[in-house]
């Protein structure tokens, strides 16, 4: 049977108010990106993942983001490389701090993006995943789109698994549509686990222009904070096990 692994951002607290359904979505996915300060979360949503986590056999990955909790880690910044070390560093500690078996990690929104293309933003984030793989004595794997991120894991030994977004817009070069355009968000639960289907069956995604575009993703994302997420999820899984793809975490 194929397998492929659904994830979702989820311990996003805002002023101690949750984002997201996240007791639901841990329900149905298979892996959690929590949230660990920067843009959102804080110690108490962390702990709470991390209970929720173990009582739904869900693994747990980081997912630290600029410190930006103003604009939710989704505007880009230009931060001296040490500056941004330190922060990504605080942010999985404080996650480790809380009894994480963290056995990914995923960058959040715009640090996400930028490091498609920005080798220096890439080769920080990816020196801080390659010095908490030393502490815990194995390489862990880096979730994201490719490009400059997927180079600089490789160089340092670390594996870089592709993921796809099921309820974003793509263009047709293969990046995100940016939030603030229209086609940005999929709202319609059947799209978009007609998607899903598509994209552990076939490894394609149509683009906003109608461009089938060639994703060999091994994990797919639902944000928590998406509009209707948990019958999005829930949608999902009950497609791909009709295709008769199992959902399971790679890590």
């Amino acid at each position: 049977m194929a397998t492929i692994d659904l994830n979702a951002d989820l311990g996003e607290t805002v002023e101690g108010v949750p984002t997201a359904d996240d007791e639901a979505m841990f329900a149905v996915i298979s892996s959690a990106s929590v949230a660990c300060g920067g843009h959102a979360g804080d110690a108490s949503s962390v702990r709470d993942a991390v209970v929720r986590a173990a009582r739904h056999s869900v693994a747990i990955g980081a997912h630290p983001s600029y410190p930006d909790r103003a604009n939710f880690g989704r505007t880009a910044m230009s931060l001296p490389s040490a500056v941004l070390r330190a922060s990504l560093d605080e942010q999985v500690a404080r996650l480790r701090e809380a009894g994480a078996d963290i056995r990914y990690v995923k960058p959040h929104g715009a640090l996400y993006n930028a490091i498609v293309a920005d080798a220096e933003q890439a080769e920080v984030v990816a020196d801080t995943v390659a010095a908490l793989s030393e502490e815990l004595g194995r390489a862990l794997p880096l979730l994201g789109l490719g490009g400059r991120i997927a180079l600089a894991a490789s160089e340092r030994g670390l594996p870089f698994v592709q993921e796809a977004f099921l309820d974003r817009g793509y263009l047709a070069d293969g990046t995100l549509v940016p939030r603030a355009e229209a086609g940005a968000l999929l709202e319609d639960p059947d799209a978009v686990a007609e998607r899903a289907v598509a994209l552990a069956v076939a490894g394609t995604v149509t683009a906003v222009d109608g461009t089938a575009i060639e994703v060999r993703a091994r994990s797919l994302c639902v944000h928590g904070d998406t509009p209707a997420a948990v019958t999005m999820a829930r949608a999902v899984r009950e497609a791909l096990a009709a295709a008769g793809v199992d959902v399971r975490a790679p890590w």
